[in-house]
């Protein structure tokens, strides 16, 4: 084992109850807060099910703001339809690529559900209601 390596658990162990909760509440709609005491900066996130969803203002919940330009892939659905894994990871692999160009370090999405009811209003953002396929 490297000894140069950060233990996540070390990390852990010497946060405070106080800390470890600022790790599940933001900053704002977009940014962790940070817990300077230990070197941990804030991140970003953003929505992301099927492309990367910056937005260019102040973000707000609802996504009403302007956001910046990014690629729109096809919804999870038709990408699992391909049953093209390799399709996948190269979408994986762009939107990455545009996380990183916009510093943004968490992408919120794909959403990895089995669509149990056609009555759920999110099933456009999960693979498939086969759990072999949405496994895959």
């Amino acid at each position: 084992m490297n000894e140069d390596k950060i233990n996540d658990m070390d990390i852990v162990n010497q946060m405070t109850n106080q800390e470890k909760a600022q790790l599940g509440s933001g900053a704002d709609f977009w940014h962790t807060q940070p817990i300077a005491r230990l070197g941990i900066p804030s991140i970003m996130m953003t929505d992301g099910p099927h492309g990367l969803r910056k937005q260019k203002e102040q973000g707000d919940h609802i996504g009403a703001n302007q956001s910046y330009p990014a690629t729109c892939f096809p919804t999870a659905a038709t990408i699992a339809n391909s049953w093209d894994k390799e399709l996948l990871g190269l979408m994986g692999e762009a939107l990455a690529r545009e996380c990183h160009s916009q510093h943004v370090s968490v992408l919120l999405g794909p959403g990895i559900n089995i669509k149990r009811s056609p009555l759920c209003g999110r099933n456009f953002e999960y693979f498939s209601e086969d759990p072999f396929l949405t496994g895959e």
